[in-house]
């Protein structure tokens, strides 16, 4: 692991009674690392079931991960559970990938391809299809069969995402840098020498690969991100040593297994969970905080701490005197994408998609105009397949495959009826002919998720799916903090804070929340 610091001393919390609102990852993280340290813990969830966007749907036989779905970055997973003297096995199993992925390209094969395709890429049914293995030198091999010099390349590449990695995660990610000031320390600045800072994920791609399709390869993850190719940072590029490094795995019974994890944690170290119960207010300061909810209920305690949507936290839970920011801050910031979800339960295999499979245009920068610059509906999307039955045998009916498909798309955007159910065929028919697999006539179940839906059950600001999107002007410094200046004794966890978006991301915010809570405990 990348010499994680031990976590900070948090014994001036012992004794204090703590709401948490909201069970998703950041919540559930926080609650373990408050109730370790001797806290009265209850976490207090608006839905039926803990884990946020982390919710499972059961149909029929069939079990389907609502939200994430990639196990990434185990290191952030064994370093929380060892914090608690436990190891992820304790609480589920994991296996890696292979493939870690698999990526359709839209349109005709390039005919230079065909003539010298081996394994690694190849034509298939006449349809561009690529495979990235966790064999690197697989990986290097397929990058030069791609472009001339991409095996080199790629070693470049990872070399200085890898040194990101460590660095960004020793120094930047472990630590609440959320003051200026944090960045003036000589430790940082020493060990900042030599990443890549400046610039935009793009810019920094195209000096090591020319092939578009290398490119796209090299920037999927963004969308874990929330962000494009032209609007995130290229730190950002660290994302490539999680990907060909580290791994790609998955947890058997997928993300709801590791929810139930944390659960099981914080359930041993004490943490109480109530579900079913939307707060409607928070009232009071530090030491006499009343959380009400709308089935009448009140919760008392010392502290609160919120997992909930930052903007509806701070617009519709809290009076417009103890607001930190106003409505046209909530309006002027970059979103994540919202998304377009299928949950299909289909008779038969799905063969040839992988686990995970990608499949992408051959140039995708229309996709993400109509998510940041002009919002729309995309006519030629980027998507994302999920089938967890080629691993798990428990999430599907015998003879049946278990599948999402995910089209990221702008947050804010009309899903209406009959908009949804255009998009639905649009989709699967460009499935089928970009992938070869026809679901049309095989589906057994079905379920659709989109913007409103997130904007629903998740309180999301306009039905983003991630939070915030990892702009330059919305990183580390740029987010919105973790406490509140406005509100003595609130603080905040989850993907709007520090250090950002994804499940690891989110572990991690509980430990910075917990450490800011004690910190400020003990002044």
């Amino acid at each position: 692991m990348v010499g994680m610091r031990p976590v900070r001393d948090l014994s001036p919390l012992a004794g204090q009674s703590v709401v948490v609102v909201g069970g998703g990852f950041g919540g559930l993280s926080t609650a373990c690392y408050l109730a370790d340290a001797g806290a009265d813990v209850t976490v207090v969830e608006k839905n039926e079931q803990l884990g946020g966007r982390a919710s499972t749907l059961e149909r029929d036989g069939f079990r389907f991960d609502m939200g994430p779905s990639w196990y990434l970055m185990p290191d952030v997973f064994e370093t929380f559970f060892g914090h608690f003297d436990r190891t992820p096995s304790d609480y589920y199993e994991v296996e890696r990938l292979d493939p870690h992925y698999r990526i359709f390209f839209k349109g005709d094969p390039d005919p230079a391809d065909e003539a010298g395709a081996t394994s690694d890429l190849h034509s298939f049914e006449g349809r561009e299809r690529v495979d990235l293995s966790p064999d690197l030198e697989a990986n290097r091999r397929l990058f030069e069969e791609i472009e001339s010099g991409g095996g080199d390349a790629l070693d470049r590449y990872l070399d200085q995402s890898e040194r990101n990695y460590e660095v960004g995660m020793r120094h930047f990610v472990y630590e609440d840098r959320s003051r200026l000031r944090d960045f003036a320390d000589w430790d940082v600045v020493k060990n900042a020498r030599g990443l890549t800072l400046l610039g935009s994920m793009q810019d920094h791609v195209e000096k090591y690969f020319d092939d578009p399709r290398l490119q796209q390869i090299m920037q999927y993850t963004l969308v874990f991100l929330g962000g494009a190719p032209n609007n995130t940072p290229a730190l950002y590029n660290l994302m490539s040593h999680v990907d060909f490094n580290l791994g790609v795995y998955y947890p058997k019974g997928g993300l709801a297994a590791v929810v139930d994890g944390l659960v099981e944690l914080g359930r041993e170290l004490g943490v109480e969970y109530v579900v079913n119960e939307p707060v409607s207010e928070i009232r009071g300061r530090r030491g006499g905080f009343v959380v009400r909810t709308e089935n009448g209920r009140e919760f008392l305690s010392d502290l609160v701490v919120s997992d909930a949507d930052y903007a509806y936290t701070e617009q519709e839970l809290l009076p417009p005197e103890k607001r930190q920011y106003d409505a046209d801050y909530w309006e002027s910031r970059t979103y994540a994408p919202s998304a377009f979800l299928l949950y299909l339960g289909v008779e038969g295999d799905v063969e040839p998609l992988a686990h995970h499979t990608l499949v992408l245009p051959r140039d995708w920068n229309e996709h993400f105009e109509t998510i940041f610059d002009d919002p729309s509906w995309p006519d030629d999307p980027a998507y994302y397949l999920c089938v967890p039955s080629k691993t798990d045998d428990d999430v599907a009916p015998e003879g049946h495959s278990n599948l999402f498909a995910l089209v990221p798309i702008a947050a804010g955007l009309d899903d209406d009826p009959e908009t949804r159910a255009r998009y639905r065929d649009l989709v699967l028919d460009d499935v089928a002919e970009n992938t070869g697999v026809d679901l049309r006539d095989r589906i057994v179940v079905e379920e659709s998720f989109s913007v409103s839906d997130f904007a629903d059950r998740y309180n999301s600001t306009k039905g983003t799916a991630l939070g915030l999107a990892h702009t330059l002007r919305q990183t580390a410094v740029f987010r919105p903090p973790n406490v509140s200046s406005d509100v003595d004794g609130l603080y905040f966890t989850g993907s709007f804070t520090q250090p950002g978006i994804g499940v690891p991301m989110c572990l991690i915010s509980g430990q910075l929340t917990a450490e800011k809570m004690a910190a400020r405990e003990k002044q």
